[in-house]
């Protein structure tokens, strides 16, 4: 089965259906009260757990956690005591790539531009594994985020490119974001439900 990017003649309405299902994608997930949330982050967890438990230490890039996203910080935690290193991606300018540096659990943070926990610290690294949040994201592996376009950039901008993983409640599942061109498939989705690979991985 394959996918194609929005012709330019439809390309308004698919901003538009994209716009709505973000939308009703996060009214979702902020619907989520605390029990449900705990419960499904737990789930996510466990599921994610046993997929970087198949993987030797590496890099690992996370973004901390906005909008009542999936927590991953408690994981990577306990991920750097086992030997694997972390990094949080930075957003230097608004339209290059994002930039990585080295997170610690007693990283100094600051806010970037858009309100967004970051390390102080300029200390650069390099992922070999990303963790992407999601808003939604379909069965091919695209994923909706908040709309910049920040991920796309910096994953085209990179080579080799890391292995990269959607994190985000299956709520956010979605039959087809109507991918765009920029749009590039995730190698595999988390979810409270399991863990789910791509036809691209």
């Amino acid at each position: 089965m394959t996918t194609a990017h929005p012709s330019a003649e439809h390309a308004a309405e698919s901003s538009v259906f994209r716009a709505a299902l973000r939308r009703e994608k996060l009214a979702a997930r902020m619907a989520l009260d605390e029990t449900r949330h705990a419960t499904l982050s737990v789930a996510i967890t466990r599921h994610l757990e046993s997929l970087l438990g198949q993987r030797r230490p590496q890099t690992l890039a996370f973004c901390a956690p906005v909008q009542r996203e999936f927590d991953a910080r408690p994981l990577v935690t306990r991920l750097i005591a086992q030997d694997w290193k972390a990094a949080m991606p930075v957003v230097e300018a608004a339209a290059a790539p994002m930039m990585f540096r080295a997170w610690q659990p007693d990283s100094p943070m600051t806010l970037d531009r858009h309100g967004i926990p970051i390390p102080a610290d300029r200390i650069s690294a390099s992922p070999d594994l990303i963790l992407l949040p999601l808003v939604a994201f379909d069965a091919l592996g695209y994923r909706l985020g908040y709309g910049g376009g920040y991920f796309d950039r910096t994953l085209a901008a990179m080579v080799p490119r890391p292995y990269t993983v959607g994190i985000g409640f299956e709520l956010a599942r979605s039959e087809s974001i109507r991918p765009e061109i920029h749009d590039i498939a995730l190698d595999v989705v988390v979810t409270d439900a399991g863990v789910f690979y791509t036809p691209s991985s």
